[in-house]
């Protein structure tokens, strides 16, 4: 659920011709929810400050979804595509990550995504 509400947002964002940068939330055990968004640096490096901080906040992190603006050879022909990235995960379970084409950014009413699609497996980010 977490996931599918950031992913919201960042069409949303879309939509409106936003960037997306790298957002994370994260959730607590107790269910508290909270947002933060990497902008002040490149994509590479705002990735890699949010997989910093949900290692940063250790055992009070049980789960956490990400995404970020980038583009993906759906086909495997070479040609890349709009999409954004969602990475998502749960203490003592596997990490994945997903994908959703979109076209129309900035396009309000017009802006088309496609559902997510599997990208395969990542590393834990929990210790």
């Amino acid at each position: 659920m977490l996931s599918c509400e950031l992913l919201g947002d960042a069409f949303d964002r879309l939509a409106d011709a936003q960037d997306v940068n790298v957002l994370l939330v994260t959730q607590n055990g107790s269910g508290e929810v909270t947002p933060y968004e990497f902008a002040e640096d490149g994509a590479e490096a705002c990735l890699q400050g949010a997989h910093e901080k949900v290692r940063e906040l250790g055992e009070a992190c049980e789960l956490y979804a990400l995404c970020y603006e980038g583009s993906v050879d759906a086909e495997g022909d070479g040609v890349y595509h709009d999409a954004v990235i969602l990475e998502f995960g749960q203490r003592g379970w596997p990490t994945y990550s997903a994908y959703s084409l979109f076209q129309g950014k900035g396009a309000g009413e017009q802006f088309a995504w496609a559902d997510p699609q599997p990208a395969g497996e990542l590393e834990s980010l929990f210790s």
